[in-house]
């Protein structure tokens, strides 16, 4: 079927406002109860079990067979392959959903070029279709900052692109609709989340309206799914009215005429912020601000003959919540559907092992706090060190952990001294302009963390993966407590691998600012640092610095003094990206508009793709 994704991508705004009138929900419930199902019960039998004692997760018609259903309760379809694995948010919600006793089945990579028989093969679901992209927006996933199109894709076996459409979210759902217009569709994960309002395309180069315009989708989950995706199931599944699931906390939708919620936010319409660029950043500031807040209002944004209501998210998980979401029984391995077929970001995670979510480092290009939040939820030491302990049973494992981290890796733990201050609190970032008074930022239990796996037996190495923030423990007067200097020891001397890799951006100010990066002269204070520890232990460590080439504000001459910058003399300098605006950041709303969001002022942007290719190249000449 060639040529299905652009004609997904092209539905309007008012005929697809005008399909989600009160009682489209109801039909899937229906149809289950007529069929005298129910989701729980059913006997599994032994060879269906996988290692962990639990039931498979299946993906085809001889799966679903295998073990004995008569029925599925929710179907999933996602554009990455399936690994049953915390880090795989497909792998996360279905074995989520079926903990609390649901048949969840799972169609990865589905072909939308042909007679859709992927989309046919297990019929419908009793409850639901759920849809996500995958691990990352699959116009990332698919080009180049550049806009030229990726030779492989690290979430596919054997890193064979192609294997997924452009605006997979987009496509996928409408073919669902097209074929099973009664059953409701439900879209989640990175493309959908980040694409809940009106957002900027970079690959379109055009303003795009929310994704449940295009996708003609019930209902969107936004942000980490857990508690969201079970109420919603519940809710579906025990046939509440329309009005009642409208209230469950982070999900969004489309209405029709205009919102009457007294305490909700509106925003400027969709074709107004077409109109005007001014309108869409300033829709964006207010989107921002409240995705930030602790106490959020419901947001309301008019698109054609109706609008899309936000709800506010569930507030941050607690630690038993947090644990729960962990203690399910992953296999940790990809589907044996592949056969041992290498899937190149399987390879990169297996080994590792996530201690917390969300980051208040609030940098404007980054989409993390959009999706995950900025208060961080962090695992119980025992949950992390089962998990560590655990990893002794894969194959291949040889003692070393590739990652003992998080989006930021030493934020574990880290909260505000005083929570009733953090609940009033309006501001993006707790580190920028300058850190919170209020933020504690010891690095105790992170330390303690590393020693208790360092003990487990057959544990030899702990890298730290992930990125780290270094003011969190150095600032304008050295180190900020106790923790500070014994942290970035440990850090250097016990887990890493040769190189400390580290985010500074950018090495001129003004151009920081726009980022919400912090000065470059904190940079210098770590290198000090960084050279003081390395050269008193005795070992050979590199410190390696990354960059961002053609953000907003950043010129030829913000490039030629980086890369002249005297600091960076003798260090490993390959690492500079070309910035690609992703939906949802204040960074792509400033390429798009050419204003600050938060201030409404001008800002220089460049926005020839081959000037920014010079930008990028520039950083590499002379060395």
């Amino acid at each position: 079927m060639a040529g299905n994704s652009d004609r997904y991508q092209e539905r309007k705004v008012p005929s697809v406002v005008s399909r989600f009138r009160d009682g489209v929900s109801r039909s899937a419930v229906a149809y289950g109860e007529s069929a005298g199902m129910s989701s729980r019960g059913g006997t599994v039998p032994a060879a269906d079990v996988d290692a962990s004692g639990a039931e498979m997760i299946p993906t085809s018609v001889k799966e679903v067979n295998a073990l004995g259903w008569d029925y599925i309760d929710i179907i999933i379809f996602s554009g990455d392959a399936f690994v049953d694995h915390p880090s795989f948010g497909t792998a996360v919600i279905a074995r989520w959903l079926q903990k609390h006793g649901y048949r969840v089945a799972v169609v990865p990579q589905p072909n939308w070029r042909d007679d859709l028989r992927d989309f046919r093969k297990l019929g419908r679901p009793r409850l639901y279709f759920g849809v996500n992209a995958g691990a990352m927006d699959s116009m990332v996933n698919h080009y180049t900052a550049s806009k030229r199109l990726r030779s492989n894709d690290a979430y596919t076996p054997g890193g064979r692109a192609g294997q997924r459409p452009d605006y997979a979210v987009t496509v996928y759902a409408g073919i669902l609709k097209d074929l099973y217009p009664d059953v409701p569709v439900v879209i989640g994960g990175i493309e959908a989340s980040l694409r809940r309002l009106t957002h900027y395309d970079y690959w379109k180069d055009d303003l795009m309206p929310s994704v449940l315009v295009s996708s003609g989708a019930d209902w969107l989950c936004y942000g980490m799914g857990e508690r969201p995706m079970l109420e919603l199931t519940r809710a579906i599944e025990a046939g509440r009215n329309l009005s009642d699931i409208r209230k469950i906390p982070q999900i969004a939708f489309l209405m029709s005429g205009s919102c009457k919620i007294r305490d909700a936010v509106t925003l400027h319409s969709y074709e107004e912020c077409r109109r005007n660029k001014a309108a869409f950043a300033e829709n964006f500031h207010l989107v921002e601000t409240y995705a930030n807040m602790l106490h959020a209002p419901v947001i309301a944004e008019p698109v054609g003959d109706g609008y899309v209501q936000v709800n506010p998210p569930y507030p941050p998980a607690t630690e038993q919540e947090m644990d729960s979401f962990w203690d399910l029984p992953f296999t940790k391995l990809p589907h044996p559907r592949y056969k041992g077929k290498r899937i190149p970001a399987y390879d990169m995670i297996k080994f590792s092992v996530n201690t917390h979510r969300g980051c208040f480092g609030g940098c404007n290009f980054c989409t993390i706090a959009a999706h995950q939040g900025k208060f961080i939820q962090s695992r119980s030491e025992k949950s992390i060190l089962d998990e560590v302990k655990a990893l002794r049973k894969l194959p291949d494992f040889a003692g070393n952990i590739s990652d003992l981290g998080a989006p930021t890796a030493n934020m574990y733990g880290m909260a505000g001294r005083d929570g009733t201050l953090c609940a009033k609190c309006r501001r993006k970032s707790c580190l920028f302009p300058s850190p919170c008074r209020n933020l504690d930022r010891s690095h105790g239990r992170l330390l303690e963390l590393y020693h208790k796996v360092a003990e487990i037996k057959g544990i030899r190495h702990a890298y730290i993966g992930s990125g780290i923030r270094y003011d969190l423990f150095l600032d304008a007067n050295g180190y900020v407590d106790g923790t500070s200097y014994p942290y970035l020891k440990e850090l250097i001397l016990e887990h890493t691998s040769g190189r400390l890799k580290v985010a500074p951006e950018h090495t001129e100010d003004n151009v920081l600012e726009l980022m919400a990066k912090p000065s470059f002269r904190l940079f210098e204070r770590l290198r000090h640092e960084f050279d003081r520890i390395v050269s008193a232990s005795g070992q050979h460590c590199g410190l390696v610095p990354y960059f961002i080439s053609g953000h907003p504000g950043c010129g030829m001459k913000e490039m030629e003094r980086l890369s002249r910058n005297p600091a960076l003399k003798g260090l490993y300098m390959d690492q500079v990206q070309d910035f690609t605006p992703t939906p949802m950041t204040t960074s792509s709303v400033m390429f798009y508009t050419g204003l600050d969001p938060k201030t409404m002022r001008k800002v220089f942007v460049e926005r020839d793709i081959e000037r920014k290719r010079q930008q990028k190249s520039f950083f590499f000449k002379g060395r």
